[in-house]
């Protein structure tokens, strides 16, 4: 988890569309069921990965961390890759490894969709904390939330990519070579190969396990996102567990937002020892027992509405 700034405060329109005039409109179903995001498998993946320890860039503990995740998606049908990269960094060279699956669609006509939904959290952790800092909640939650994502939804007419990023977190402070190591050159990536054109949404998933869940969305989040997430946990019944900050947050949406992309940060980032505080963050306070199963299935299944939401958009049946 990054660092944070406040700034300053700052319809959806019904079209009728060619073909579906005088016609019936069926509202289109749902692709993904939310009530498929098992809260147990992902809490028990989150337990693994904070039971490897400190994993900060370039360490024994990162490589195995990636190891695992790379593991979990070939298990669960998922085409899976490690991105090992080595850049500067104000502790020297250092490698890292991006781990990312793709579920390819296929659109209407038979041809691999254009279109993509990039879901990603960040598993590496701060260096410098103490020696038995593990990061259950920053950064193991996110990663267990989307590893049990990777493993309910199926390909439909859109590409999705699950992404664990490393160098989320900086070194000595945030700059230029400084943290957002994997998110940057994921953006890098998609701008160069042209997905960037045709990315919908990119989630990022940051510190939402804590057992008093208070996700609190950085103003500096794509609007449309903002919106669309609220409207999902509307439909979930999670609508409270969701609010706006008043703050932004430098944490791995930005270098998407910064590309054009759109993105959204999903992040608690009260997470403390009573309600607005967040004096557990980067302490070895962070552990599993500040977290809890019902807080991963109110994330896990409220994602999944929203990404339901995101491929569906825009695309009514007529009948």
């Amino acid at each position: 988890m990054a660092t944070i700034g406040f700034i300053l405060l700052v319809g959806v329109c019904f079209m009728i569309l060619p073909g579906c005039q005088g016609g019936k409109v069926e509202t289109p179903r749902q692709r993904f069921n939310s009530s498929d995001f098992n809260a147990t498998n992902a809490f028990g993946d989150i337990e693994s990965l904070t039971a490897i320890g400190a994993r900060n860039p370039g360490s024994p503990g990162a490589q195995k961390a990636a190891e695992y995740l790379l593991s979990r998606l070939r298990a669960a049908g998922i085409e899976a890759v490690i991105d090992e990269f080595e850049e500067e960094s104000p502790s020297g060279k250092i490698v890292f490894r991006n781990v990312s699956g793709v579920l390819h669609g296929v659109g209407a006509d038979g041809k691999p969709a254009k279109d993509w939904i990039i879901i990603g959290a960040h598993y590496d952790t701060k260096v410098g904390i103490a020696d038995n800092f593990v990061g259950a909640n920053d950064s193991s939650s996110g990663a267990g939330v989307v590893l049990e994502l990777a493993r309910v939804m199926r390909a439909t007419d859109i590409n999705v990519m699950f992404v664990f990023f490393d160098g989320e977190e900086c070194f000595r402070r945030y700059g230029k070579d400084d943290g957002l190591r994997g998110s940057l050159r994921l953006a890098e990536q998609l701008k160069h190969d042209g997905r960037a054109v045709n990315t919908r949404a990119v989630v990022i998933l940051d510190m939402i396990a804590d057992r008093d869940l208070n996700v609190t969305i950085p103003r500096n989040s794509d609007s449309k996102l903002i919106s669309a997430l609220f409207g999902a946990a509307e439909k979930e019944g999670t609508r409270a567990k969701f609010s706006l900050s008043p703050l932004e947050i430098l944490d791995d949406h930005a270098p998407f937002m910064a590309a054009g992309i759109p993105a959204i940060d999903i992040i608690d980032y009260t997470y403390g020892s009573a309600p607005g505080l967040n004096d557990y963050w980067h302490t070895p306070e962070d552990t599993m027992d500040k977290l809890s199963v019902e807080s991963v299935g109110v994330i896990g299944r409220t994602v999944l509405r929203l990404v339901d939401d995101l491929t569906i958009k825009q695309k009514p049946h007529c009948k």
